[in-house]
């Protein structure tokens, strides 16, 4: 039953996606194909594999108990909150942080947790920022 309402979702999702490509304005300076093909191809592929879904769902899956669930949860509230915060403490402190507590929920003891994420944090700043010259979130630090 699950595989089928997600399935329902999609096709909704993809009408939703097919109608509001055909909304796109069009200039007239464009290309032969438009600017509404590639959107509405992605639509098209959402619906096929969306009533692949709900036409042959597989048999009902053994969902997790409630406390794995809210752990599940937590770690994308964390990650929506790592989203949030970057601009604001900048990518090495909020990257430390989200780091930590992913490799905590994960099995790592506290000290490990906070060694693993900052040494994540660090590697990242320092291949992204320094090697490959990106720009990264600046904190409150400079960096």
């Amino acid at each position: 039953m699950s595989d089928r309402i997600l399935g329902g979702v999609g096709l909704v999702l993809a009408a939703f996606y097919i109608w509001q490509a055909g909304l796109i304005q069009e200039s007239f300076i464009s290309d032969p194909i438009g600017p509404k093909a590639f959107p509405v191809i992605i639509g098209i592929l959402l619906a096929a594999a969306s009533l692949v879904i709900v036409l042959r769902p597989d048999p009902e899956p053994a969902w997790p108990a409630f406390s794995r669930l809210l752990e599940i949860g937590l770690a994308a509230t964390v990650m929506l909150a790592y989203a949030q915060f970057l601009p604001l403490v900048g990518f090495v402190i909020s990257t430390a942080v989200a780091a930590a507590y992913l490799a905590w929920r994960f099995g790592a003891g506290p000290a490990r947790a906070a060694i693993a994420g900052v040494a994540i944090s660090g590697g990242i700043f320092v291949v992204f920022h320094l090697i490959l010259g990106l720009t990264l979130a600046r904190g409150p630090l400079g960096f």
